[in-house]
């Protein structure tokens, strides 16, 4: 699958812990004189989507989320508001801010987090809606200026719309938890890469060619049914959905399903294979760039060549020696950007030169 940059890998489930808020709910609207103050929270209207303030596992840091409202048991977090801003008591409260601007301000008035568009006027109103959504609109005809969908956390989930622009660079991207304590940006993004042909090969997605250099990616599926993607800290993506009969979470999906899945795992010019140990190897001829890496089992540094081509052997005046010719590799998949030199996963369909 195609995935922005790079190729996303496995992950764990992200739960609210049990200090969420547990205090009654105040409506769906966010204004100037209904800010929500931790542990208050919102509910979108048909009691589908809930907003407030939760700590991770293992963390008294607090922070704005968006959470399933009718599931009887912990449920993930789908967005996060501050996630490289926490709040270290339970002091926080979202408001909108003088300039219009829906903000998530600490007990001593900073800002932690804010939507950061150009408003003008303080005349804003922010609503969570039923699918999961928290927008912001300005003036009296309450023009959107603002959405959570443009900028998703590490949760793809129904409605949401992933675009990316070939002409312009812009694209939509999931980025994952740093741990599932700390839900900062992490490592790992996925998305859509338009360069090319673009593709995401996942059952239940569409991918829309707007005929402009502009590709969306939308997820086909019943409102009711809690299907979401999630980007794990680890750099996988996990399916799950809510299963009504059980009353659970029911895994089904992950990509990929080994660790040579990971994208440029080995690095430029290394081979990745699962059932060796390690994993990685230096294609022939190429030795690792950082030994002292490498030997520590961090390998995305890659291999580089233990003599010059013989183009570059021929400017820098050294001794031509043999010269340059072609290896036959076997029981190897091509890498997505070849430019890259990383030799993806065996496969034993195919082959390729190098």
């Amino acid at each position: 699958m195609a995935l922005g940059n790079c190729e996303v890998a496995v992950a764990l489930l992200l739960f609210l812990s049990c200090s969420c808020s547990v205090y009654g709910d105040a409506g769906d609207i966010i204004t100037p004189p209904k800010p929500i103050k931790d542990p208050e929270a919102i509910v979108s209207a048909g009691n589908q989507f809930k907003l407030g303030f939760f700590s991770p596992v293992n963390s008294t840091y607090r922070y704005v989320g968006i959470w399933y409202s009718n599931i009887s048991v912990a449920t993930p977090v789908l967005w996060v508001a501050n996630r490289n801003n926490p709040i270290n008591d339970s002091s926080g409260i979202m408001t909108i801010s003088e300039d219009g601007n829906l903000v998530v301000l600490n007990g001593q008035g900073e800002v932690r987090w804010s939507s950061n568009v150009s408003i003008g006027f303080n005349q804003s109103t922010a609503q969570l809606t039923d699918d999961g959504n928290l927008v912001l609109k300005a003036g009296q005809n309450g023009n959107l200026v603002w959405q959570s969908f443009q900028q998703p956390t590490d949760t793809y989930f129904s409605k949401m719309r992933f675009i990316a622009n070939a002409r312009t660079g812009n694209k939509t991207l999931l980025t994952s938890w740093r741990s599932s304590s700390d839900p900062s940006v992490g490592n790992f993004s996925a998305g859509i890469n338009p360069l090319g042909i673009p593709e995401f090969f996942i059952c239940g997605f569409t991918l829309q060619d707007e005929g402009d250099g502009t590709f969306i990616l939308s997820l086909v599926q019943d409102p009711a049914y809690r299907l979401t993607y999630v980007l794990t800290s680890r750099g996988k993506l996990t399916e799950q959905y809510w299963d009504y009969g059980k009353q659970g979470w029911e895994y089904t999906w992950e990509a990929p399903s080994t660790e040579c899945d990971i994208y440029g795992k080995c690095g430029p010019f290394g081979s990745c294979d699962a059932q060796n140990s390690p994993i990685c190897t230096c294609l022939k001829g190429f030795v690792p760039k950082n030994q002292d890496e490498w030997k520590k089992g961090i390998w995305t540094s890659g291999c580089v060549r233990m003599t010059s081509l013989q183009c570059d052997r021929i400017q820098n005046g050294s001794e031509v020696g043999k010269e340059d010719g072609f290896m036959k590799l076997e029981m190897m998949k091509v890498p997505t950007l070849p430019s890259t030199g990383q030799i993806r996963p065996p496969n034993k369909n195919a082959k390729m030169s190098a």
